[in-house]
């Protein structure tokens, strides 16, 4: 797992082939706006959370975010329990991007 700034995060998710960007919050945040191409799997789900993680690709480069960059520490650190090991959190999380989101 790897911390990454919003303008390191944003920089190399564009530069990634191989990138997909996972969203950690629950629907209600959802609602308030999204990073585009997120696909939405909420921590708060227990093992729900994990049984959606383990069908995700493990070759996949994961860009994970939450509303303030906890959740998506914590998310981070389950998928590399579960064999996921290419993730990166955005720091500060979504509530700090300034990127384009779908309202």
């Amino acid at each position: 797992m790897a911390d990454l700034s919003q303008e390191e995060w944003a920089e190399q998710l564009q530069n990634d082939d191989n990138a997909f960007i996972l969203d950690v919050r629950t629907d209600d945040e959802v609602e308030e706006g999204y990073i585009p191409n997120a696909k939405q799997i909420d921590i708060y789900l227990g093992q729900g959370f994990i049984d959606e993680l383990q069908k995700l690709d493990a070759s996949k480069n994961y860009y994970v975010y939450c509303r303030s960059g906890n959740r998506s520490g914590q998310a981070c650190a389950i998928m590399n329990s579960i064999g996921i090991e290419n993730t990166f959190n955005l720091e500060g999380g979504f509530m700090n991007w300034t990127g384009e989101v779908v309202e």
